[in-house]
């Protein structure tokens, strides 16, 4: 497609390409024309390696218990114990109860290795995969995005899906009458005429967190993806335009340096991300312990 964008398409046609999904609907038909908002459309590329990576991650993790040894541990369960630690320690800073850290470390750990393994789908040729795709299905229109974490619909749902285990702990810890007594005196004070400030505000704090909590992942790991295939588009046209004596053969120069440089880089931003979803997940889980 890098080549396609210098010789058939222009940079924004090849970007927007890029950009779309595979949608289906819940019927599971290819989609061509779709409305503004149309809810019963579904992002069919982020769902699949969404899936994929989750039990990719769930395996590889699987896998470091089930070979675990008392004796000197091998380089793979090294690893899996140190990221374990890692997350064990992390979480006994935010979440003081034991009990529920039993079930709290687990899940932090198993969102920071699925989310590393989707970020890390960014370091795949842009156009690999995509192509692949157009290839077995003989169209050579056909979407397919493969890094789920740069769709909102991803990162949103992730992000919902920590409230709800917040909303969960809240009721757990402080009992349903201790949480909604919560809801309409805190922050500002017990007093009834206070009570809607309050309630007000409290769902204000829910909504803001778990917007922002999706939204910074999305935002970098969109803007990632971007930058790649603006490296890419550098590529497409040395490729088709290779001559020593033109600007072509620098494009191709400035393609490979541009790409290594951004590829190591961009190693750091996606650990990050994912290490930055996982805190901010005992944290506010960490918050639903806490009484006002």
């Amino acid at each position: 497609m890098a080549a396609d964008a210098a010789q058939g398409q222009t940079a924004g046609e090849y970007i927007q390409h890029h950009l779309h999904h595979l949608q289906k609907n819940f019927a599971f038909e290819n989609v061509t024309q779709k409305s503004i908002i149309d809810f019963s459309l579904f992002n069919a590329d982020s769902v699949f390696w969404s899936v994929l990576l989750g039990a990719l991650g769930c395996w590889l993790l699987w896998l470091g218990a089930r070979k675990a040894t008392s004796g000197v541990p091998g380089r793979f369960q090294a690893a899996v114990e140190i990221l374990s630690e890692m997350v064990e320690n992390q979480a006994k800073g935010v979440i003081h109860n034991a009990k529920s850290r039993k079930l709290v470390s687990p899940l932090a750990l198993t969102v920071f290795v699925w989310i590393f393994a989707m970020n890390a789908m960014d370091m795949l040729p842009v156009d690999l995969l995509p192509l692949g795709w157009q290839i077995a299905t003989a169209d050579h229109h056909a979407f397919q995005r493969v890094v789920p974490t740069a769709d909102l619909s991803t990162t949103l749902g992730l992000s919902v899906s920590v409230l709800i285990v917040c909303l969960v702990y809240n009721v757990k810890i402080k009992g349903a009458g201790g949480w909604a007594h919560e809801l309409v005196t805190a922050p500002f004070g017990a007093h009834p005429v206070l009570w809607p400030v309050n309630l007000l505000m409290q769902i204000i704090e829910f909504v803001a967190k778990t917007v922002s909590h999706g939204m910074r992942l999305f935002g970098n790991m969109f803007a990632g993806e971007l930058v790649f295939m603006l490296i890419a588009l550098m590529g497409g046209v040395w490729a088709w335009q290779f001559n020593p004596l033109t600007g072509g053969f620098w494009l191709g120069v400035g393609h490979v340096i541009a790409g290594s440089v951004w590829a190591i880089f961009h190693i750091l931003i996606i650990t990050l991300q994912a290490f930055i979803f996982m805190m901010l997940t005992l944290i506010y889980v960490g918050q639903a312990h806490d009484a006002h």
